[in-house]
């Protein structure tokens, strides 16, 4: 069975592992593969094939995670930033600060200039970027979710751009510990089902970086330990059963937001602190697409009030440091 990736087999990085070769696993029976996925190592890689393979099952299910090995080639690493690029200066110029309802988030970059931060929708100014979430190759990713799952480019917050940076005027340089299945518990006082985040990632992101964080295995916790084991987006300390995500440009990433994850803020500052990925939601529900006469939903515009108030602390403090 042939690899979709479109990458070569020249690594771009010294340092990256070639991912698990699955060419004599394809046909594991579902105890073989759970047996394989509990001696692999945590940050083993995959390749994105046709279909997911019996090993990348059970790695998700023991583990709540997957990384496959840049799904994305170098030229589209390139492109994907260099749209967002483009938008963000036409967001700039127009002065719209929401899309589809969404609130557009920007910082303070190393310049003094606003730095995009969040950007929900994000392919709404793009038919590239539209283009390159749906490609067929990403279709065992679909199937993964659900097989009535869809692309849900106009529904909920749509293709959401994210930019972590650590600089004084910074938004987002980290995001505290938080599960997905906060608000379902709550309400329905039970655990939903599997809560598949897909996401793009373009830059190399070493542990000593900060990034993505998640403690392995916390997708089959209780609601109890869903609400009370750490406060959702206030806990942000070292956990010593996190697992860093690492990544390279292109990588393609599955993590099952039940699990508790964060992103660990980076801890050196401007050029070398980025962190630039972009999620794409995979919807099973009814379909509610949105459009540019959205109305921003009460939660977001609790969270946009927050980000703003935070964005003003953030540039006082700045000043201060600048006296």
């Amino acid at each position: 069975m042939s690899a979709l990736s479109l990458v070569s087999d020249d690594a771009l990085y010294a340092d990256e592992p070639a991912p698990l070769d699955e060419s004599e696993l394809l046909k594991l029976s579902p105890l073989d593969a759970r047996t394989l996925a509990d001696d692999l190592p945590l940050g083993t890689r995959f390749t994105l094939r046709e279909d997911i393979t019996p090993v990348q099952w059970a790695f998700l299910q023991k583990y709540g995670f997957l990384v496959f090995a840049r799904v994305c080639s170098p030229s589209e690493v390139a492109k994907v930033l260099s749209e967002v690029d483009r938008i963000e200066k036409l967001l700039l110029s127009t002065g719209q600060t929401e899309i589809c309802g969404v609130p557009v988030w920007f910082g303070t970059g190393e310049d003094g200039q606003p730095k995009l931060q969040r950007m929900g929708f994000s392919s709404m100014h793009s038919e590239w970027l539209e283009s390159l979430v749906t490609d067929a190759r990403f279709e065992p990713v679909r199937r993964l979710i659900g097989e009535n799952a869809r692309i849900g480019t106009r529904e909920k917050d749509g293709v959401v751009f994210n930019q972590y940076f650590n600089e004084p005027g910074s938004l987002r340089p980290d995001l505290a510990w938080h599960t997905d299945a906060l608000r379902d518990v709550f309400y329905n006082g039970e655990m939903p089902g599997p809560m598949l985040n897909v996401g793009f990632h373009f830059d190399r992101i070493k542990p000593e970086d900060g990034g993505l964080r998640l403690i392995p295995g916390t997708h089959t916790q209780s609601a109890w330990s869903t609400l009370f084991h750490k406060v959702h987006f206030v806990t942000n300390d070292d956990d010593p059963r996190e697992v860093m995500v690492e990544t390279w440009p292109g990588d393609l990433t599955v993590h099952d937001g039940r699990a508790w994850h964060r992103v660990k803020a980076s801890p050196h500052t401007g050029a070398r602190s980025l962190r630039r990925s972009m999620y794409v939601p995979y919807v099973i529900d009814a379909y509610q697409p949105k459009d540019e006469n959205s109305k921003t939903n009460a939660y977001m515009r609790v969270l946009d009030a927050a980000m703003r108030v935070k964005g003003l602390l953030a540039k006082r403090r700045d000043r201060k440091a600048r006296r």
